[in-house]
C-alpha cells in the first residue's frame, strides 16, 4: 500500500506539472520548457519517492520491470491502478483551474498513424531500457533520476510534433478522457508504450542489455 500510495502522488505531480506548463505556459516556455516540465518532474519524483516505490509514474516502466522480472503481476496492476489515479487526480485539477477539456491531449501528428506508432514504441522502449540500465542491481548510481529525468526531456523535444509525446499509458488517460477525437486514439498511446516498454524488459531480463 506504501508504494502505491507513492506511485499516487508521484504520478499527480508528474500530471499536474507538466500540464500546468502546457496549459497556462506554452506561449512563454515554448516546446523545450514543456519538455523540461516532464522530466523535471521525473526527476524530482526519482528523489522523492524512488527510494520507495521506485518512481515508475508510468504503466510502461511498470511493465517493463515485470517483464525484467523486478516485479510480480500483482505489484504491476496495483502500481497502474495508482499511477491512473495519480494522473486522473491531477487532470481533474488542472481542469478545474483552467475549464479546458482538451488540455496536453496526444493526438496523431501530421506525419501519420505509422511514424505516431512507430515513435511511441520506440521512444519507450529507450526510456525504459535506460531506467532499467540506470537502476540494475551493483551498477545503480546516484545519478539514475537526473538520466531518467533527461531521458525524457530529450524525447519530448524530438517528438513533440509527432504525438505531443505520451510514452505513458497514464499520462495519456489522464489527457484524452476529456476529448472526444482524442479518446478516439487513445488506443495508439496504451497500446504502442506498452509494447515498448514490456520489449525492453524483456531484452534486459535476457542480459542483451543488462551489464
Amino acid at each position: 500500500m506504501k508504494k502505491n500510495i507513492a506511485e499516487v502522488i508521484g504520478t499527480f505531480t508528474l500530471v499536474f506539472m507538466s500540464f500546468s506548463t502546457i496549459t497556462f505556459m506554452a506561449d512563454q516556455v515554448g516546446a523545450l520548457g514543456i519538455s523540461l516540465s516532464f522530466g523535471l518532474a521525473v526527476v524530482a519524483m526519482a528523489y522523492g519517492i524512488g527510494p520507495i516505490s521506485g518512481a515508475h509514474l508510468n504503466p510502461a516502466v511498470s511493465i517493463g520491470a515485470f517483464m525484467a522480472g523486478r516485479m510480480s503481476m500483482p505489484e504491476m496492476i496495483g502500481y497502474w491502478v495508482a499511477q491512473v489515479v495519480g494522473g486522473l487526480a491531477a487532470a481533474f485539477v488542472i481542469l478545474a483551474m483552467s475549464g479546458d477539456p482538451a488540455m496536453a491531449k496526444n493526438m496523431i501528428g501530421p506525419q501519420g498513424l505509422a511514424a505516431a506508432l512507430i515513435f511511441e514504441v520506440v521512444a519507450t522502449f529507450l526510456f525504459v531500457t535506460v531506467i532499467l540500465g540506470a537502476t540494475q542491481d551493483g551498477h545503480a548510481t546516484p545519478v539514475a533520476g537526473l538520466a531518467i529525468g533527461l531521458t525524457l526531456t530529450l524525447i519530448h523535444i524530438a517528438g513533440i510534433a509527432i504525438t505531443g509525446v505520451s510514452v505513458n499509458p497514464a499520462r495519456s488517460i489522464a489527457s484524452n478522457l476529456f476529448d472526444g477525437a482524442a479518446l478516439a486514439q487513445l488506443w495508439l498511446f496504451l497500446v504502442a508504450p506498452l509494447a515498448g516498454g514490456a520489449l525492453a524488459g524483456i531484452l534486459h531480463k535476457n542480459g542483451l542489455t543488462r551489464a
